[in-house]
């Protein structure tokens, strides 16, 4: 009565191993190509965060920085403009400004940053050395110096407007449809009255 069964196993078996193998046929994962040159989802969304992360400001290339930059040897100082990717040689000394940043007029406490790379020739050198790569804050500058024993930068401004900046112009401009008014005149005095005419002088009367 065994052998039957003992038959039957086989056949079980070779069941089993076509219904494994149809299994890793349809299983397998579906390869698609892509281009290597094309950008990853995850840069493309970091991509369109950064361009709408201005909040309605001033576009971060449009903006202006003021950097000081001060000869402690003979104490001159110069004024330094800059747009964010550009930079200014100075000397031995170039500055470069990645972005300027100033607090919204709605948030507190008021700053004004920028981010600026220094690099320095020293004296007997062929090349410049990088002595200073980071944030300057003007209200507070003890967060972050440039160390450096003959020059020293700061940042001064960062011209860029947030939407409800009041536009000074605009307050030194007349609404429109209207004239401004004109300056007051003084009015004309009033003639000074007569003198009065003096009395005439008491005749003595006539002796009896």
């Amino acid at each position: 009565m065994g052998f039957p069964r003992l038959a039957a196993l086989p056949a079980c078996a070779l069941a089993c191993a076509l219904a494994l193998a149809a299994c890793d046929s349809t299983g397998a994962p579906e390869t698609r190509g892509v281009p290597l040159d094309s950008p990853a989802p995850a840069a493309t969304a970091a991509a369109a965060a950064a361009e709408t992360s201005d909040n309605g400001a001033t576009p971060m290339q449009e903006r202006v920085a003021t950097i000081g930059l001060l000869n402690k040897r003979n104490n001159v100082s110069e004024e330094i403009t800059l747009k964010p990717g550009e930079a200014r040689e100075i000397g031995p000394v170039i500055i470069r400004l990645s972005a300027c940043e100033r607090t919204a007029p709605w948030e507190l406490p008021q700053e004004v940053g920028a981010f600026v790379q220094v690099d320095i020739r020293e004296r007997g050198a062929d090349q410049h050395v990088r002595v200073f790569s980071g944030w300057l804050f003007r209200e507070s500058p003890s967060l972050n110096v440039v160390e450096h024993p003959v020059y020293d930068v700061w940042v001064k401004n960062c011209a860029m407007r947030w939407p409800g900046d009041a536009d000074p112009a605009s307050a030194k401009r007349p609404a429109p449809g209207t004239s401004p008014s004109p300056a007051a005149t003084p009015s004309p005095a009033a003639p000074a009255a007569p003198a009065p005419a003096p009395a005439p002088a008491a005749t003595p009367a006539p002796a009896e």
